[in-house]
């Protein structure tokens, strides 16, 4: 009996340290819903890993990764030089799925879908168009019946993926956006109100009519928030979607060897300007040899089959031959 007792608290034991290979990672809000649901089916497929995720957003994500308090940061801006070299270790940019920024409002005075050109989307952020009527507004939209209900700008208080997409497809079109402002995950705001995370923002636009801000595609899908199309560098005006997403991530011809690339504001006619690609932050080695096994394994799911199900929650998949690149360099982690 006692030799009984002893198997079975053996093997209790080696469940127990079995299921308790825990990764922890924290960061970018844009990615989470398909985070939140790779992380659900990855553990249905090896119950022995549970990864816990906290969408605090990219500034979160990138200290808490520099720091080493997280086995994995989450961003939508990459990293900068500076960010890199304060890291306690080395940390790889892994790109994940891509994804779109859009203009979302609360006009319930037009049924028809706005246009914005970059010009009207710069001037409303900047302070300088005030009302919905503006001509700035109005020209890219005949026949649509503007009020001349004051606009309510809306943009992220905490450190953000999705505004420095926004904020470097700002910098990109309009000189002085660029001069004034800037881009980053956190910039000077010249007007409007704030709130954290794509959910508070989505909130606030749903609460506030009149409101407008920025937000990543599926929290306006999801909260049934309108979202207008955007005047790209072809002269188009194109509404986001997977495959306008997916014709920006073309336009890039050279990926640089650490991922971190800008695709806002794209060249060719079918392109979505306000895309971009998303990263995880991972680093290089790790002391945790039971973790550092789970999260590679992690990754080489999310890179192969994880792709299958990005679509779904109206995140474009990395192209194959990003995939394939992306592959080669998990080979490296440690």
């Amino acid at each position: 009996m006692r030799r009984l007792l002893m198997l079975l608290a053996v093997a209790l034991m080696a469940t127990s340290a079995t299921a308790q290979t825990r990764l922890n990672g924290a960061g970018a809000t844009f990615p989470y819903p398909i985070y939140s649901k790779w992380f659900s089916d990855y553990n249905k497929l090896k119950p022995d890993v549970q990864i816990n995720y906290q969408s605090i957003g990219s500034g979160g994500g990138i200290r808490q990764v520099t720091a080493g308090t997280v086995d994995f940061g989450a961003t939508d801006g990459p990293m900068s030089d500076d960010q890199l070299r304060t890291a306690k270790s080395k940390i790889v940019h892994i790109p994940t799925v891509l994804g779109a920024v859009v203009p979302a409002y609360n006009l319930p005075e037009v049924q028809q879908e706005l246009k914005f050109t970059p010009e009207a989307l710069a001037g409303i952020f900047l302070g300088r168009i005030r009302t919905w009527n503006d001509k700035a507004i109005a020209d890219a939209n005949p026949g649509a019946n503007l009020p001349g209900r004051e606009i309510v700008v809306v943009h992220r208080s905490d450190g953000s993926g999705t505004t420095f997409v926004w904020t470097d497809y700002l910098s990109k079109v309009s000189n002085d956006w660029k001069a004034q402002v800037g881009k980053g995950t956190s910039v000077k705001w010249p007007i409007g109100l704030g709130a954290k995370g794509n959910e508070g923002v989505a909130g606030m636009i749903r609460q506030m009519p009149g409101a407008i801000g920025y937000i990543e595609l599926i929290y306006a899908e999801q909260n049934k928030i309108k979202h207008g199309a955007v005047k790209n560098a072809a002269g188009e005006f194109v509404k986001a979607s997977l495959q306008a997403t997916t014709a920006a991530a073309a336009s890039v011809k050279n990926m640089p060897a650490d991922y971190r690339v800008s695709i806002t504001n794209a060249p060719g006619k079918d392109a979505y300007p306000v895309s971009s690609f998303t990263w995880l932050l991972v680093p290089e080695s790790g002391s945790d040899a039971a973790k550092r096994k789970a999260l590679i394994e992690f990754l080489n799911w999310m890179v192969g089959d994880g792709q299958k199900t990005a679509s779904q929650l109206n995140y474009a998949p990395l192209p194959n031959e990003v995939a394939q690149r992306v592959k080669q360099t998990i080979t490296t982690l440690k």
